[in-house]
This record gives structure tokens, sequence and C-alpha cells, in this order.
């Protein structure tokens, strides 16, 4: 008993906390870390072959007709819309005379993209792009890519090639290490549009370790919990307004709340 509490008294609380969590099992969103590296230290990342393998059996289905709906692997029997982003796609399409080129930034096998393409086929020009990590992209190379839906390894080569007038960021943001540094560096790309979905805010900004429920898969990462005044600010430094701010699919608490924003590059001439 006198070596456990001496443990206990020289590990810092947060490692404490940590590892309580991974003994419990517990899922959903935990701790407050100082630093995303403490919340690492605690993660499996994203990079898991069993995570690739069953988002891209799940997408094909989807992809084949065999199901209706696939989010985050998971199979649903009826499309679950984010009406405010749809909305988003055809504001752009319709302010471009038809022609929507969407970068979804993180955009998985192109789950966004397949959730809406009932809506999209309605257009005159469509071109979805996916930048996604490297083993994402591969498979969507091989499995999923077409005349309209593309897979890319880099921004830059996306732009390139396609020009996007349309960012798409959802569910993203909050697992990137240095989101700000990331809005910095995209945003200088000018889109017309830009969709911020599925996004995490606190009345505090902080980090949490979201552990994955385990029948969807074993997984767990760091996750920001954005305040939304400084996030907004970047924005709108860049020159974006506000055109619409809503309620995300995800739900809230009394805590957080996941929140979605259209925006719009201002005119000034």
């Amino acid at each position: 008993m006198k070596i456990k509490f001496l443990i206990k008294k020289i590990t810092p609380p947060i490692i404490i906390d940590g590892i309580r969590l991974i003994h419990n099992r517990k899922y959903g969103w935990f701790g407050n870390f100082n630093t995303w590296e403490e919340a690492q230290k605690f993660s499996t990342g994203y990079s898991a072959p069993e995570i690739i393998a069953k988002v891209r059996e799940s997408a094909l289905k989807v992809k084949n007709g065999e199901a209706e709906y696939e989010r985050d692997s998971v199979i649903f029997d009826e499309i679950q819309y984010s009406w405010p982003l749809l909305a988003g796609l055809m504001y752009a399409a319709a302010k471009s005379e038809g022609v929507l080129k969407v970068l979804d930034f993180g955009g998985s096998l192109g789950s966004t993209y397949f959730q809406n393409r009932k809506f999209l086929d309605g257009l005159k020009d469509v071109i979805w792009c996916v930048v996604e990590q490297k083993h994402y992209v591969d498979v969507g190379k091989v499995d999923f890519e077409d005349s309209r839906l593309k897979f890319y390894y880099d921004v830059e080569s996306c732009i390139k090639e396609q020009n996007p007038n349309a960012l798409v960021l959802s569910s993203v943001m909050q697992y990137l290490e240095k989101p700000y540094q990331f809005l910095d560096y995209i945003l200088k790309s000018n889109f017309e549009f830009v969709i911020v979905d599925r996004t995490p805010f606190s009345f505090k900004e902080q980090i949490k370790l979201q552990i994955v429920p385990p029948w969807i898969y074993k997984a767990s990462y760091p996750c920001w919990f954005f305040e939304k005044e400084k996030f907004l600010d970047i924005f709108q430094g860049y020159g974006y307004k506000v055109i619409e701010e809503f309620e995300s699919l995800d739900g809230k608490t009394e805590n957080y709340w996941f929140k979605g924003f259209f925006l719009e590059k201002k005119n000034d001439r």
C-alpha cells in the first residue's frame, strides 16, 4: 500500500487520469490536458489497419448501392443529412452558375460526397476532391475515384489541378495538432466559400482524449474543443463573414456542443 501511495504522490495527475481512462475502457471525451503531446501519450491514433479496412468496407456498400449512408465507418438505414451543410453547397453552386468544386479536407473516402450525391447530381458541374492521409488516398484512388470524386495527397496538388471554390471542414479541425496554423495556411488560398461542420466548442478552449466506442472500432485520439470567438477570428482575419451558424448532428451537452458555420469571402469591390 505504501508503494502505491508513493507512486500516486510522484505521478502527475494527468498521467493518473489517463491510466484510469484506459483501464476503465470508457468511451467519449475525457480529461483536460495541458498539451496535445500529453493527450497523445494515451491515444492510439488513426493509422491502425482495422480502421481504414472498416471504413473502406462500409463506404463501398454505399457506393455500390448496398447501404444508404456511412459515417465514421458506421452504416445507417437512411441518410442523416446535415441540411445546413447541403444548403451551403447549393448556395455556393448557385452563386457560381451551377459549378461546384469542393476541397473536402479530411473527407475520409468521400462520406460527405456520397451523403449528398442525390442533390449534387442536379448541378451543372461538380468536382469533389478529398485531401486525406496517404493510406486513405491510396484506397480512394483505387476503389472510389471517378470523373467527379477525386483524391489528393496534399492541398497544393488539389488546388493546382482543380481550383476549388468551396472548402469543407467537417469533423476534422479538432483532430489537428495545430489547427490555427492549418487555418492560416489553407485560408490563404482564398476559397469563395467555407463550410465548417461537426466541430466541438466549449466555454473554454481545451484538449481532451476521445475514446471511440468499441462497436465502431478500437481507437483513441486527442481532440480540441474550441472557443467560438477565437475560432471565428481566424476566418474573419482572412475576410470571411458568417452567413449561417448551425447546430451539428453530433448534438450538445451542458459543457460542450457541436456546431457548424457557412462562411463567404467578402467582396470589397
